[in-house]
């Protein structure tokens, strides 16, 4: 049995790609195989630990559990696109002066989906953030400094706000 491969054609960090694809190969492997943005991160290849997510047009995504070419025509940032661009300088300082990373294998997923609850809501609390980030697996650091971080990040933030009002 033969599988005809496909052109399918998706803006990835701010660039048009265009590539021949399996029809059963995952939006992560695509990003790694054959981009090779290897941020993306796969760990369970079915949508639970959340190390390979991604902005699809402009929601979070597990790519693990997602066909690269479901997503002809979309604009995909990765993890490597979001830090070129300086989208979250200050999670990915926060993360470094809080300790919230070890291994660094969570780290991408993480960042992507702190970034994306600062962006809904810009003063969560605590368990506001344990939650939110409820579908990330971390085995290293204990998820205390992961929220400390964001938290850190939402404080500045605010601060910043409260200045520019005065």
């Amino acid at each position: 049995m033969t599988t005809e491969k496909r052109l399918i054609s998706l803006s990835v960090n701010g660039e048009l790609q265009a590539k021949i694809v399996e029809p059963r190969m995952s939006l992560a492997d695509f990003l790694r195989i054959e981009l090779e943005l290897t941020g993306t991160h796969v760990g369970c290849e079915s949508g639970v630990c959340g190390a390979c997510t991604v902005n699809i047009n402009g929601q979070t995504a597990r790519a693990c559990t997602i066909l690269a070419v479901q997503v002809e025509g979309d604009e995909v940032t990765t993890i490597e696109g979001a830090s070129e661009s300086g989208e979250f300088r200050d999670l990915q300082d926060a993360f470094h002066a809080r300790n919230a990373l070890q291994c660094g294998f969570c780290t991408p997923g993480m960042l992507m989906m702190s970034a994306e609850l600062l962006t809904q809501n810009s003063k969560p609390c605590r368990q506001e953030i344990r939650e939110y980030l409820s579908g990330n697996y971390c085995r290293c650091t204990g998820y205390e400094a992961i929220v400390d971080a964001v938290e850190t990040v939402a404080q500045t933030r605010n601060a910043r706000v409260g200045e520019q009002d005065d």
